[in-house]
């Protein structure tokens, strides 16, 4: 199809057998009829007409060519952005499976951080002060009392071996000591509960026969490390045998 510019440049007249260019305009001939006035013909240039229709036609198979070879271009940079939006979906997708991979772990790892915390946040034991056996323990060649038979110890934070108790977190812990002994006209019957090498309290009783027994026990705020543990009085003794009078116990209130 002929572009407008062609279409204006080139005015074909077909009537009667006559063509007749626009851009060259109609050659003229004068005829004479045997009248006074001769007469004007129109003579159509029909090859001044082809060879400008020829040279349009060419420039229009050069116009499509070029044309083509735009499209052509395009499209191969289409596909190339194509190709290229497909890697990034293919990277992202990649991105995506890492992503969802690591939150995979991570929730693993908070739950078992989660799991440790809890597990931390149990504790509690109580131990007596005899495994076997009976007798006075003191009043002398003693200082940390050995609670041996251990009854609970949930946590593992209370070492029968060495009678300390070490916080295995921060937080708020509630001890108590219960003791038992033999009235004796100078041997007293008494304890303290220390904390990091300082006295807390003491569980104290003095009478000259019978037995007696005391008690007493506190809220401590420890941190994770410190630790735990009870003293013999000095110049007193303690009492136990398979009834388990004598006993060191605490426990986790709550987290800090």
């Amino acid at each position: 199809m002929l572009s407008m510019k062609t279409a204006g440049a080139v005015l074909l007249l077909l009537w009667s057998g006559q063509v007749v260019t626009a851009a060259e305009g109609p050659h003229f001939q004068t005829t004479n009829t045997g009248t006074d006035s001769p007469k004007l013909t129109c003579q159509p240039d029909i090859h001044t007409l082809l060879r400008e229709m020829s040279s349009l036609v060419t420039e229009q198979r050069v116009e499509l060519r070029h044309t083509k070879t735009q499209l052509e271009a395009m499209e191969t940079r289409l596909r190339a952005s194509e190709s290229k939006a497909e890697a990034m979906e293919t990277r992202l997708r990649a991105s995506e499976s890492k992503a969802e991979a690591m939150e995979t772990r991570l929730r693993a790892s908070e739950k078992t951080v989660e799991e440790q915390r809890r597990e931390q946040s149990r504790v509690s034991f109580s131990a007596s002060l005899l495994a076997e056996g009976m007798g006075n323990i003191g009043p002398s060649g003693v200082d940390t009392l050995l609670f041996k038979h251990v009854i609970t110890n949930i946590g593992n934070a209370y070492n029968a071996h060495t009678g300390v108790f070490r916080a295995p977190i921060r937080g708020v812990y509630f001890f108590v000591v219960f003791i038992h002994g033999v009235g004796h006209a100078s041997t007293p019957t008494g304890v303290s509960l220390q904390k990091n090498g300082e006295l807390v309290v003491i569980a104290y009783a003095h009478q000259p026969s019978h037995s007696l027994t005391a008690s007493n026990g506190a809220s401590l705020l420890l941190k994770e490390g410190d630790v735990v543990y009870v003293k013999l009085w000095p110049g007193a003794w303690v009492y136990d045998n398979q009834n388990h009078y004598t006993t060191f116990s605490g426990h986790l209130l709550f987290p800090m």
